[in-house]
Order: C-alpha cells, then structure tokens, then sequence
C-alpha cells in the first residue's frame, strides 16, 4: 500500500470554481501516477483551463483539495510548487531575452542553487533540442522552437509533475512530431498532463484520458482500455460532449 502511494504525484478531490453564481468546475477528481501521461480533453468552455490553473496554484479553488507529491498546495503552496512544472497556453517568454538568459532567470525564479545552473541548463536544452539555440533571441525563433523554450522553462528544475496546456497549438506537423516526442519522453520520469483539443495527439502520446464537459469530468479511462474494446476515442468525446445544452 506505502508503495502505491507513493506512485501518485498528484491527487485532486471535489474542485470546484465559481465566479459568483456562475459555476466554471464542478467536484472535478482527478489523480495521478509516477511515469503517467494523461490527456485532458473536453470542447471550449469545458473548464479544462481553469482545472489548470487551480492545480498550477495560479487559481484558488473555491472549495476542494490539491496534494502535490505528499504536500498539500493550499496550505503549503512554495513547497508543492518545487514539484511543478507548467506551459501555459500562452508561453511566459520574454522576446528580448536569448534562450540561455531566459532559462537561467527561470532556474533561479526555481532557487536552484547557482552552481548546478550550468549543468541544468545544458541538461534541458539537450532534452528540448535547444543546444544550438542558446545564443539566440527568443523573438527571432520560430514557434517550434519557442515552444521548445517554453517547456524548458517548465521542467529545468526537474519537476515531478508538468502540466502542458496546448503545447501544440500553431505548429506546423514536424514541429508537433518533435513536441509529441518530448512530450513521451517526459513522461518516462515524471507524470504528465497534457491539455489538448486533438484527439490524434492524445491517442499517439497519452497513457490515460479524461474528458471534461460543462466543468464536470465525463469520463476517465486508459487508452489501452478503449482498444481492448474496441472503441475509438472520437466516438467517445462526440457521445458526451455533442448533448442538447
């Protein structure tokens, strides 16, 4: 048992967010495995972004519990976030900056101790494809490579869990190979949330899936699963989100 608990990197109960009378998250569960990739999927408006958020601690939840690795994120938000690494949807990067300068700001925003910088940095540009991009201007990148940066940022401080919200989003194919790629690899040694709209992508890259819908989670089920019985995902995500409003 003290081992399988120890396997879950991040274990969400009961979330729920509310702008006034408007209900954005419904008792949202949501939970986590060491080594697991999981795609979360759902229509706009879904409430997947700001599920994000609140897991990020970018968002308080109006009621509903987030533990990252033992540490409860509410009570004790500093010490949860050393675990996290998050891209949103919208990569935090600063265009005057090169890619080396912006990574190294974000390994000290991380308090990595400044004699590990170098190897850390080496470390993530090898894992990102960025060797040879350190030098450069982060506004004369193509998005690939901006995108690249981005998840650089997220996981130069080796987090145990990272959240992607639509790392793909305007790539051209080869460039959402190379991201998926990445994103596979990442998944060896940490857990793994990917936000998405494409259904391929989750399918080529997730171990898991869960669907929101109207800020209720619909659906949860490994991938595996689905192809034991023989139902395709796309069919899945069209019976539960395409209802009558």
């Amino acid at each position: 048992m003290a081992a399988e608990m120890t396997a879950i990197t991040l274990s969400a109960q009961n979330l729920c967010r509310n702008y006034g009378p408007h209900i954005v998250v419904q008792k949202v569960n949501l939970q986590l495995r060491r080594g697991e990739v999981l795609g979360l999927l759902g229509p706009n408006g879904a409430g997947k972004t700001t599920t994000l958020r609140m897991l990020t601690g970018n968002l308080a939840p109006s009621t509903g519990s987030i533990v990252i690795c033992g540490i409860d994120l509410l009570d004790r938000p500093q010490e949860a976030k050393v675990h996290l690494g998050f891209l949103p949807e919208i990569p935090p990067l600063y265009q005057e900056m090169t890619v080396d300068e912006y990574l190294i700001f974000a390994a000290r925003l991380h308090r990595i101790r400044s004699i590990s910088i170098s190897t850390l940095l080496n470390n993530v540009k090898q894992r990102c494809g960025l060797e040879d991009r350190g030098k450069h201007l982060i506004s004369t990148l193509s998005k690939g490579f901006q995108q690249r940066t981005g998840i650089a940022q997220a996981i130069i401080h080796n987090p145990d869990v990272i959240i992607l919200d639509e790392p793909t989003v305007g790539l051209d194919p080869n460039q959402m190979r190379e991201v998926r790629k990445l994103i596979r690899e990442l998944g060896v040694s940490s857990s793994v949330i990917l936000s998405t709209h494409i259904l391929s992508e989750v399918e080529s890259v997730c171990d898991r899936v869960q669907i929101m819908h109207k800020g209720r989670m619909v659906f949860d089920e490994t991938l595996f699963e689905l192809q034991q019985r023989d139902i395709r995902l796309e069919t899945i995500f069209t019976q539960l989100t395409c209802s009558d409003e």
